[in-house]
């Protein structure tokens, strides 16, 4: 069901608490990649321009639960979300305390004005987010106005400030930021309405993670193209030679299963059918292409070029792409053509009309460092919940959110 907008939430003089996913890699305090802070902006920009006030909230890494933790604080997110926002009109963010719920943050809250923004501090610095505690939820709803989740890296999950608060907060509003909206309306599309041919592209490193996303796509794709490690456990499973590659053995009656139900549904799985090996996984190791099975001492490490061709043709055909995984270890050259031409196989989908879907972390990694972002529909920001979505799992976090007017 679609779900009310933030365009569609009346927002001056109201606190809007936004739940973000600014769950950024830093490194030594400094942020290495910021595409989530921007892709929370346009919803932000929305609510401080309409006269609303911002209120932001977000989990960062794994801290204990136990208190404030200085190498997983939100502070070099608050200034770089300030720099991001000042390059359209000045703004400054808040950043209160080094506790969310603590009595500087509330009294920061209560003073904000009509425009202006701020962002608490690691919600999971609490222990309470992640059991999803209704009065650590009661005493962030206390803080808002209305709700927005724009933090759709985050919806598979039932954490207090993607369920319950909103929850504790009815009947006041609880909205999609355009964010949500976005990925929603793509991925679902893909899954319910496909324009056909429609195909899949799974990768990454293993199969077992991937396994419902592969049972849910093959009743609905035409072509399923997996790559990546992965792909070694399902060659394995076919009696295919893979020398040193990484494999899960104890995956091989499952994907001996894949394997035949595909063939039971008359659909189409294409494997690598030659490979750029390494004899270590490690820059600088000696290469080689091995074309059908891979002799020991050789460890798959990418696609070959006769696979990468056979992939792109299927590929650049499709009128409706969903891409999650990269086709070998795209980072440490000589390994990341395999990678490139899928996805500049994807960008030319696009260019022909396709609607082509990019997601998981190391494939809008991908597409960035390879200049293709721009060139594909849409890149997902969630990894996990691209995933669990194409596997067809149910999100409650988004039974939370108020229906748009006019829905069923």
């Amino acid at each position: 069901m679609a779900k009310r907008s933030i365009a569609s939430l009346e927002v001056a003089g109201k606190r809007v608490l936004v739940r973000v996913d600014f769950n950024v890699p830093l490194e030594g305090g400094r942020i290495t990649d910021d595409r989530r802070i921007r892709a929370a902006l346009p919803t932000i920009r929305s609510v401080v321009s309409r006269g609303g006030r911002a209120v932001l909230m977000s989990h960062l890494g794994r801290p204990a639960g136990t208190g404030f933790e200085a190498e997983h604080s939100l502070e070099p997110v608050a200034a770089r979300l300030a720099e991001l926002l000042s390059e359209e009109a000045a703004t400054t963010v808040a950043f209160p305390s080094r506790d969310c719920l603590d009595d500087t943050a509330a009294a920061a809250v209560a003073a904000l004005r009509d425009g202006e923004v701020l962002l608490l501090e690691n919600l999971r610095f609490h222990k309470g987010e992640k059991k999803g505690d209704a009065a650590f939820a009661a005493r962030l709803a206390a803080l808002g106005d209305a709700y927005c989740n724009d933090a759709f890296g985050t919806c598979h999950r039932t954490d207090a400030s993607m369920f319950a608060v909103p929850m504790a907060m009815k009947p006041r509003p609880a909205v999609a930021g355009f964010l949500l909206e976005a990925e929603l309306r793509y991925l679902q599309q893909a899954i319910t309405a496909a324009e056909h041919p429609f195909v899949a592209i799974l990768g990454g490193a293993k199969v077992s993670d991937k396994l419902g996303a592969i049972r849910n796509l093959l009743g609905k794709v035409d072509s399923l193209v997996i790559g990546g490690a992965m792909a070694y456990t399902l060659l394995a499973a076919q009696g295919v030679a893979v020398g040193g590659s990484r494999t899960e053995p104890a995956m091989a009656e499952e994907a001996a299963g894949v394997l035949a139900l595909a063939g039971e549904l008359g659909k189409s799985i294409l494997l690598p059918e030659d490979h750029v090996c390494g004899e270590r996984f490690e820059p600088g190791t000696p290469t080689r292409t091995v074309e059908g099975g891979i002799p020991d001492g050789w460890m798959g490490l990418d696609i070959g070029p006769r696979s990468a061709a056979r992939f792109a043709e299927a590929i650049r055909a499709a009128k409706t792409v969903v891409w999650n995984g990269p086709m070998g270890v795209f980072e440490m050259p000589p390994f990341d053509a395999g990678t490139r031409a899928v996805g500049e196989a994807v960008a030319a989908a696009t260019a022909a009309g396709g609607v082509t879907i990019a997601g998981g972390g190391d494939t809008a990694a991908a597409v960035e460092t390879f200049g293709l972002a721009s060139r594909l529909s849409h890149v997902s920001t969630g990894g996990g919940a691209s995933l669990e979505m194409l596997e067809g799992r149910h999100f409650q976090s988004l039974d939370a959110l108020d229906e748009a007017v006019g829905t069923p």
